[in-house]
């Protein structure tokens, strides 16, 4: 069983740069691999990053590739999501989520467990 709790989120401007966290509970948080997904008002759940139980292999949606950054400290039983020149259309609820194998990463039904989401609102 691994609880997660996301933190981090808030008000930005067009530009700007937030980092999220996600506290997991458990020991078992280093055998799982970890992902980021989004959801905005009216619109489906979408991936947005994913890393590897160990860290060493990293995914990314295309509308964030050279924006944001996924990593994790297994000693912590935390993984972080930094985002960089947000822009209006990164306005969402993100949510953390943790899954067993990361055969199919970028599938929110391949996870496991969730948290329950810190809002990120971006103003242009």
């Amino acid at each position: 069983q691994v609880q997660l709790v996301e933190s981090g989120g808030g008000l930005v401007q067009a530009g700007g740069s937030l980092r999220l966290s996600c506290a997991a509970s458990g020991r078992a948080f280093r055998n799982y691999a970890m992902g980021w997904f989004r959801q905005a008002p009216g619109k489906e759940r979408e991936f947005v990053a994913a890393i590897i139980w160990s860290g060493g292999s990293t995914d990314y949606a295309d509308s964030v590739k050279g924006r944001f950054s996924i990593s994790r400290d297994n000693a912590k039983n935390t993984v972080y999501l930094q985002m960089n020149s947000l822009k209006s259309e990164d306005t969402a609820v993100y949510y953390c989520a943790a899954e067993k194998y990361y055969s199919d990463y970028a599938n929110p039904s391949a996870y496991d467990y969730w948290g329950q989401g810190t809002q990120v609102t971006v103003s242009s």
